[in-house]
This record gives C-alpha cells, structure tokens and sequence, in this order.
C-alpha cells in the first residue's frame, strides 16, 4: 500500500504512524488506488477522523515473555518500535516459546512463516535473538506500509493484501481476535495472564529428527 501525507500534518502525523504516542486526532482515508491519505485539516469528506492513543502507564505493561528481554529491546530500539508491542506481539504469537510450530507452519517467538523468514534473511527461525530481529522489522516495515497499528497488526497475522483488500480489519475472526488481544496487552487492558499459553509437542521421527510443534500429533499426522 503507498503513503500519501499531505501538508498540514506535520506534527499529528509524527503521532500516528509510530505506536506508543500521546493521543492526537488525526484524518485518512483510502482512495481508489489503495493509497492512504492522512491530514489533521481535510478539506474532503472523505477522510475519517481516528484517534491514536497512548499506551497505558508503566504499572501494566507487558513483561518480556520468556526472559529475552535484551533481544526485545536491541531489535526495538533498532527499529523504532516500542518494545511494550514487542512483549505483546510475542505473548500472543508463541507465549514466549521459541520452539513454537504453529499449525499453518509459523515458526518462533514472533511466528515468522518460512517464506517470509527468508525475505528477511532469517536463517535459524528458533533462534529467539534472529527471530525477534526479523520479527520487529518485518512489523516496522507494517507500520510504515499503513501508518496505523491495528492494520498493521492485522497484516503481521493475515498478511497484507487482504488488509488492503478489504480496506481495513479483514472480517476473519481470528485476525480480529488476535488484534483485540495484542491492542488490550499493549494498553494494559488485558492482563497477560489472560493469553491462553500455548501447548507444545515434542515429536521424535525414526531417524532421531526432533520436531516441536503445537499440533497434537494425531492431527498432524491426519488421523
């Protein structure tokens, strides 16, 4: 999706795209072409006005799942995304295991798929420090696509092209939970507890090959 900013956005702007700002009132829209139109003074009815809020104060914020704490904040601090998202992309993708496997073959602390692990020049996606690099380039390079945090937490689980397709939240359940979950870590509004952990099985095939994955074994197999 391309970015148009147009003149008189200059300090709201700033404000929007990055995750963890203080709350403005900002205005976009999509046009015909996909493109994304911001301004804090449109001169169209066809932009929106959206409010970006702040994170909640430092009592609720996210923990660092798993204790990779250093790797979270190297990668968020390199990127520019602030590691309060971080923490809660990662509690909901893989509850902090960086053995995870999901069933759509996601693999990591931050579920990088195969493809787009070797986009980003991810060799060893269980290694949790190349893992979380990817992972928080792979979401900053999201934001900068659609300069607002729900669509581009949308398109880190759906992709991006059904974000744009759709011009917004696709209507999947699961991408609209997974963006609720995140959004309420993110602000505090939704204790980490409350993230279900996710199970993981260990499989031995009969040459010694040691796969983990969160497939029960008899649905993995098809049975």
């Amino acid at each position: 999706m391309r970015l148009a900013i147009l003149i008189g956005l200059i300090g709201a702007l700033a404000g929007a795209i990055p995750p963890g700002v203080s709350a403005a009132a900002n205005y976009r829209f999509v046009d015909e072409e996909g493109v994304v139109h911001y301004t804090n003074a449109p001169t169209d009815p066809a932009f929106q006005r959206f409010l970006v809020r702040s994170p909640a104060p430092s009592a609720s914020r996210v923990s660092a799942p798993g204790g990779y704490s250093a790797e979270i904040q190297h990668a968020a601090s390199h990127y520019g995304v602030d590691a309060r998202l971080v923490n809660a992309v990662i509690a909901v993708e893989s509850s902090g295991n960086p053995r995870a496997v999901s069933s759509k073959g996601a693999q990591g602390l931050m579920q990088l798929m195969p493809a787009t692990a070797d986009v980003l020049g991810v060799r060893d996606p269980f290694n949790p420090r190349d893992n979380i690099d990817g992972g928080v380039r792979h979401l900053r390079g999201l934001l900068d696509s659609f300069g607002d945090l729900s669509l581009a937490l949308a398109a880190y689980n759906a992709g991006a092209e059904p974000v744009r397709s759709h011009r917004g939240i696709p209507p999947y359940p699961e991408t609209q939970d997974y963006v609720k979950k995140i959004l309420g870590l993110y602000s505090g509004d939704l204790p980490a507890s409350r993230v279900a952990p996710q199970r993981v099985y260990r499989l031995q095939d009969r040459d010694g090959t040691v796969t983990y994955t969160n497939l029960p074994p008899r649905v993995r197999n098809g049975r």
